[in-house]
């Protein structure tokens, strides 16, 4: 399957094979420890479940699990506040937030990044909302002219 190099295969890809991530978190090593811990809590989850071992014990992931191995992990320690990102539109965002277990969706978690209402970051969501939304609008119009 094509995957385009501007759409990674998946977050842990990103942080830990794409270059651009380190300009993206401003704290890279807090987003790749933070990272791990939640890889170490999903693995720790299925055992057995090959998918979710680390094939490579010299991939900087890997590098970083060990240095966990025998650490208790808890999701408060998974998820802090704020979270920083520099997007590539809107230049800095500073946001909080909020990790929800799935109810009928035991394993899965819904984290949602909101801003602080009227600071700086809530008006860049806005404005990249904007954006986003007139990107969509004219992608629309390319592909009915088209077809």
């Amino acid at each position: 399957m094509y995957r385009s190099p501007a759409r990674p295969a998946n977050h842990s890809h990103f942080i830990f094979l794409d270059p651009r991530a380190h300009n993206f978190y401003p704290d890279w090593n807090r987003a790749a420890n933070v990272n791990v811990a939640i890889l170490r809590r999903d693995a720790g989850r299925n055992p057995r479940d090959k998918a979710s071992q680390h094939s490579s014990a010299n991939s900087p992931c890997a590098v970083r699990n060990s240095a966990h191995a025998g650490k208790h992990t808890t999701s408060a320690a998974i998820t802090q506040a704020p979270n920083s990102f520099n997007h590539p539109v809107v230049g800095l965002l500073e946001l909080t937030y909020l990790a929800m277990e799935l109810e009928d969706d035991p394993g899965h978690t819904l984290t949602v990044y909101p801003a602080i209402p009227g600071n700086p970051s809530d008006e860049a969501l806005k404005l990249l909302a904007l954006w986003a939304a007139t990107e969509n609008i004219v992608e629309s119009a390319r592909t009915r002219a088209r077809g």
